[in-house]
């Protein structure tokens, strides 16, 4: 029996998207490749609200973020770190031999613009990273003060969303972002494989200054393929007929602005329910539109709780980490609907007696 998942990704895909991974193969040097590769970056140009170069590259997103680090990072970065994601970021910057330096905020609270600034106007740091939306806590970050904070100390901005595009607003221009990360295996409801990434012309003349990028993730590779309409080695095929077709939907079948009420509505209901029968880890302010990270204020037995859902057809999300039986978490994004959502939450509650 095939489960519904409510984790933080890898999210269900629908059988229409699914079937587009299964059409025939074709070369990734060929016409009919360049005109899809464009396509798809077109639409996602127009999902990310920016202007900027688009890449798709055939890795997770933990990748992006490596080359985000070789290509951005010249002499010493600043990781702003919340929960276990961003904390990732950290150890890639350190184990590329870059400089850096961690601006750590307790878990399940976010960086404000204020922290941010009194680190950045020491002007020891050239780039920083944030995760916008930590799916190990729940916690969504504000980044309009911050990014106004790193544009005024001219600091490379680098931003992991992987968690939330595609499922809360993200306006990559207006934010002023120098790179843009995401995986499509969770709010863009596309099986895993590929990763997005917007880069500014900013973080491309910077990476022109910057030695040792490597190869596979060379920012400065990728831009000289795209003037061929290519990709610098073979891309994810499927992934991408699957990723161009859902942005289709996503932009002229549903529409943005009610893909981003959608899971507000979701983000909602969860917290409701949540505040009703336990807590929410994050205060109201940081809460996450796309996974909700609750407190075991029962002392539940998180384990069995998430061997009986499976029982019934359902993937259950313990706490990530150091918070793993602490807390729970709650995915409600991609595809997922309001009424899965509510059915969902109504299976748990026939556990615990609610």
């Amino acid at each position: 029996m095939a489960k519904k998942l409510f984790i933080p990704g890898p999210v269900d895909v629908s059988s229409d998207v699914a079937a587009k991974m299964s059409e025939p193969m074709i070369g990734h040097r060929s016409e009919a490749f360049k005109t899809l590769y464009m396509d798809t970056l077109a639409k996602l140009k127009q999902l990310m609200y920016t202007q900027n170069t688009v890449i798709i590259a055939p890795s997770s997103s933990t990748g992006l973020m490596e080359a985000a680090v070789r290509n951005c990072v010249k002499e010493r970065c600043l990781n702003v770190i919340n929960g276990a994601f961003s904390q990732r970021w950290h150890d890639i910057t350190i184990s590329n031999g870059k400089k850096a330096e961690k601006l750590e905020v307790e878990w399940g609270s976010a960086a404000t613009p204020e922290i941010v600034e009194e680190k950045l106007k020491t002007n020891e740091y050239d780039a920083m990273t944030i995760v916008h939306n930590e799916s190990s806590t729940g916690v969504a970050t504000p980044l309009d003060g911050i990014a106004k904070v790193a544009k005024k100390y001219d600091v490379s901005l680098l931003v992991d969303t992987v968690s939330s595009l595609a499922g809360m607003k993200i306006e990559v221009d207006k934010l002023g972002l120098d790179v843009c990360l995401a995986g499509v295996q969770k709010c863009f409801a596309v099986a895993p494989g590929i990763t997005v990434c917007s880069i500014s012309n900013k973080a491309l003349e910077k990476a022109k200054t910057i030695e040792d990028r490597g190869y596979y993730f060379d920012f400065l590779i990728y831009t000289k393929s795209l003037e061929k309409s290519q990709t610098p080695t073979t891309p994810a095929i499927p992934q991408i007929k699957a990723l161009n077709y859902q942005l289709d939907k996503i932009l002229n079948k549903e529409g943005l602005e009610h893909r981003f009420k959608r899971h507000r509505e979701m983000a909602d209901i969860t917290r409701k329910w949540a505040k009703k029968n336990f807590a929410m880890l994050p205060e109201d302010k940081f809460c996450s539109d796309t996974v909700s990270c609750i407190m075991n204020t029962r002392n539940l037995n998180l384990e069995e709780i998430k061997k009986k859902l499976s029982d019934t057809g359902y993937v259950f999300a313990n706490g990530y980490g150091k918070l793993k039986d602490i807390t729970f978490r709650i995915a409600h994004m991609g595809d997922r609907t309001v009424d899965e959502l509510k059915e969902y939450i109504e299976a748990i509650d026939g556990l615990i007696g609610c």
